[in-house]
């Protein structure tokens, strides 16, 4: 039987449902000649309801982001031939050693991996990395889709 393509929209917290699963991403910026710049990342849900992905300041999404804000995300399954949605939103870039930094990147953790087993040498390691936080608030998002026949095209 042949698999038929589906595009579901979901509510907002069917649509959390359906990400808080799901940790890879492809991250969408712009570039400052306005095409788009892709990167494949790992990503997570924190408690806000928001995409979280870690970076560093001078990678070209962070600096993409604070030039302009618009970020498009499509998290995919880790079945590349399962669901995926893309999420559209607004992000913001904190860098450490920002408290808000540093806590956000514990948050980012505990979503994609859970605890760690000592806080304290974590926190340590991202000071000492000086790593980023891409925070992403959403703003609208697609249909959840799979791939497969449009269902009028499937064969018999």
């Amino acid at each position: 039987m042949p698999k038929i393509a589906t595009a579901d929209r979901v509510s907002p917290e069917e649509l959390l449902q359906f990400l808080s699963g799901r940790h890879r991403y492809v991250l969408m910026t712009t570039r400052a000649d306005g095409r788009p710049q892709l990167s494949p990342v790992t990503g997570g849900v924190d408690d806000g309801g928001r995409l979280v992905i870690s970076t560093y300041p001078d990678r070209a999404k962070a600096v993409n982001l604070r030039r302009n804000p618009a970020a498009s995300v499509l998290v995919v399954s880790d079945d590349w031939d399962d669901a995926w949605v893309q999420v559209d939103g607004t992000a913001e870039v904190l860098d450490m050693p920002s408290p808000e930094a540093e806590d956000g990147l514990v948050e980012y953790f505990r979503c994609i991996a859970g605890e760690h087993p000592d806080w304290a040498e974590y926190r340590a390691a991202m000071r000492k990395q000086g790593k980023s936080l891409i925070r992403i608030s959403i703003t609208g998002w697609g249909p959840v889709a799979t791939g497969g026949f449009p269902p009028d095209r499937a064969p018999a």
